[in-house]
């Protein structure tokens, strides 16, 4: 399976103390989630979106920089739904921040949106 990196270059975790030691280089939260196990500090966080995996810095991200990665383009067009331990899934907006630090975090699904989704027959 291919790994991808955002925008290519490994960014420092925003609001994160400088000082504070790395665990692991890369966690893998699925993993991590499918042991039963909280993710741990990390400098990097590999994640599943579909059948693709994905390598961020930060641990926190957005449901649009989800998709975009993903390529799923436009991002308006995609359902991004978080799959969490046990089985149970939540819907991610696109504006909303994911945690990727929150224990059970498995994947994500994308699905493509009904082009007449919202539209109400005349």
């Amino acid at each position: 399976m291919k790994e991808h990196q955002a925008d290519g270059e490994l960014k420092p975790c925003e609001g994160l103390d400088p000082g504070v030691e790395w665990e692991v280089e890369e966690e893998d939260l699925e993993a991590a989630a499918k042991a039963g196990l909280v993710p741990r500090r990390a400098k990097r966080y590999r994640f599943r979106v579909d059948r693709e995996h994905f390598v961020v810095a930060n641990p926190r991200i957005t449901g649009r920089e989800i998709l975009l990665m993903a390529r799923k383009i436009p991002p308006e067009r995609f359902l991004l739904t978080q799959k969490l331990h046990g089985g149970r899934a939540e819907k991610v907006g696109l504006d909303e921040s994911v945690d990727l630090t929150k224990p059970g975090v498995e994947r994500f699904m994308t699905l493509p949106l009904d082009q007449t989704e919202g539209q109400r027959d005349a």
